[in-house]
């Protein structure tokens, strides 16, 4: 098995292609060791020294690494041991009965149906090559304002908030003309 890794805009992020599909249409991301319990890959990944973050895509993992701890020189041979580990013993992403949390299921307004069709069609995918993902997580309908969260490589990378106030907030206000700014959720 041939595993790819590919950098990110954020120095402390590095993405990894194991060839195959990894979450599917859904993505995962571990913050601590306590949440990686339910992913039996980002439980072994966090018990690297200096794992910070594990982001699963579509078909890649990211691996967010603390800023004071070892550099990816130190950091790159043992995650790529423990995702080839993983994908070779055809162990399962999540363990039984480990489920994502549900959608809320309140109806959207047409303004928030809108902009999540933007942020799925033309935004989530520019931010996955980065080893990301931005989210919906509220719009204000009367101040305009649109707040996202940012995961996996994005968060915390130095250029994000420039990728949502050049990027993504002008992309909105060009096509959502309510928006009148996007922030980002911590």
């Amino acid at each position: 098995m041939f595993i790819q890794t590919e950098a990110t805009p954020n120095p402390n992020a590095l993405k990894f292609l194991p060839g195959r599909d990894v979450a599917g249409e859904q993505t995962l991301e571990y913050r601590s060791i306590d949440e990686a319990a339910a992913s039996p890959l980002a439980e072994a990944l966090f018990e690297l020294e200096g794992v910070e973050g594990v982001f699963f895509g579509a078909d890649y993992v990211s691996v967010t690494r603390a800023a004071d701890g070892p550099d990816w020189t130190a950091m790159k041979a043992p995650i790529l041991s423990v995702v080839m580990d993983h994908f070779v013993s055809g162990a399962p992403l999540m363990r039984a009965g480990a489920e994502a949390a549900p959608e809320d299921g309140a109806p959207d307004s047409e303004i928030v149906a809108e902009i999540k069709g933007l942020l799925d069609t033309r935004i989530r995918p520019a931010v996955a090559q980065d080893g990301g993902d931005i989210l919906f997580d509220h719009f204000d309908e009367e101040t305009g304002v649109l707040r996202l969260r940012m995961r996996g490589a994005c968060a915390g990378c130095p250029s994000s908030s420039a990728t949502l106030k050049a990027g993504v907030e002008q992309m909105m206000r060009h096509y959502v003309p309510e928006v009148t700014s996007v922030e980002q959720v911590i």
